[in-house]
């Protein structure tokens, strides 16, 4: 784990402190940033979320795909959590939570807008974070690179329909051009423009030219990530500053959800048999967020200053904190997971077919 990988949280902080400083002294910068847009995507944030995302998307390997019958049980409890009960019980959260028992607390106007937000992070799977996770967990490498290469696949074409759906139940009005344009900008092309640079590098000089690139995109990508950071707490930190109450009320669906998919994918895997070295990943694949991600879409859908952007934040605030959490209860449960049954029994079959 890198420096800034392992000090997140304080980088965030400053973050906070730099953004909100900066956009009470230069108010009238901000407001250029934020009007620099085409079809409401705001073209200064999707040229840093490339720099933040392209690097990530070049270490995925999608020939791996062909490696994921290997860890078929693991692989299957990771989808059905990330595609069939993440986003879904996200968007019951924020209904119930926001929508519902917080509402009295929160301003009326942005109701909607906080519970979009929340779907939108909870829509897209963690892609680069969770080789930190998995590191952390003694985690199957295989496994974990085979399982972002499928989700990355996947989000290419279901992310837009889920939140699209989901929106919709919400009764929020979806703005599908610019969702699709989000798509787009935030996840197909640079798949593509990743996945080129990728093969020309290995053609051309092998793992050395690849390692070498990463290593030196590195900086920029955190960089990258800093100035958006900073830019949005220029927007959202008067908001962040009056009204603590609205993050920490914000922080309850995102944590309870969390908890709760981390948990279910590794009860899941527990009750199938695999192994703790491919649960502890699924169990943070199925929790963790791709908030840059997220972060773009909401700011493209609904504007710097909205609530859905800054519960998409709020996600970035308590991202690092709550799975080292998970991280510490994986690892920490090691032998307890081991003892299932069928856990001993996948074992077992395994050492007789060896």
């Amino acid at each position: 784990m890198s420096l800034f990988e392992r000090y997140l949280s304080l980088w965030v902080a400053l973050c906070i402190v730099v953004g909100i400083g900066l956009g009470h002294a230069m108010p009238g910068l901000f407001q250029i940033i934020g009007a620099a847009e085409i079809a409401k995507v705001n073209i200064p944030v999707a040229a840093l979320i490339w720099l933040m995302i392209i690097p990530m998307l070049i270490r995925i390997d999608f020939a791996s795909l062909g490696k994921v019958g290997a860890y078929w049980r693991g692989i299957g409890v990771t989808l059905f959590i990330n595609w069939a009960v993440k986003p879904f019980s996200m968007a019951l959260l924020g209904w119930l939570f926001i929508g519902m028992l917080f509402r009295p607390y929160l301003p009326a106007g942005q109701i909607d807008s906080y519970i979009a937000g929340l779907i939108i992070l909870a829509a897209a799977p963690c892609t680069a974070m969770v080789f930190v996770w998995s590191n952390l967990t003694r985690g199957e490498p295989h496994f974990t690179l085979s399982q972002v290469a499928l989700n990355d696949a996947i989000m290419i074409v279901a992310f837009a329909p889920i939140v699209g759906l989901l929106l919709g139940l919400s009764a929020i009005t979806v703005p599908w051009a610019t969702l699709t344009l989000s798509v787009g900008l935030y996840i197909v092309i640079p798949v593509i423009a990743a996945q080129g640079l990728r093969r020309r590098l290995l053609a051309k000089g092998g793992e050395a030219a690849l390692a070498r690139l990463l290593k030196s995109l590195q900086p920029l990508s955190l960089a990258a990530l800093l100035v958006t950071l900073v830019l949005l707490f220029g927007f959202q930190g008067e908001q962040i500053i009056a009204q603590p109450t609205v993050i920490a009320l914000l922080a309850v669906p995102i944590l309870i959800q969390v908890y709760f998919n981390a948990g279910l994918a590794y009860l899941m895997n527990r009750m199938t048999g695999e192994q703790h070295c491919v649960a502890g990943p699924s169990a943070l694949i199925g929790a963790s967020n791709f908030f840059e991600l997220a972060v773009a879409a909401a700011i493209s859908l609904f504007g710097f200053n909205s609530g859905a952007a800054l519960a998409t934040v709020v996600g970035v605030l308590i991202e690092v904190p709550v799975m080292l959490s998970v991280v510490w209860i994986v690892n920490g449960s090691r032998a307890w997971y081991e003892r299932g049954s069928a856990v001993r029994q996948a074992a077992t079959s395994k050492g007789a077919v060896q």
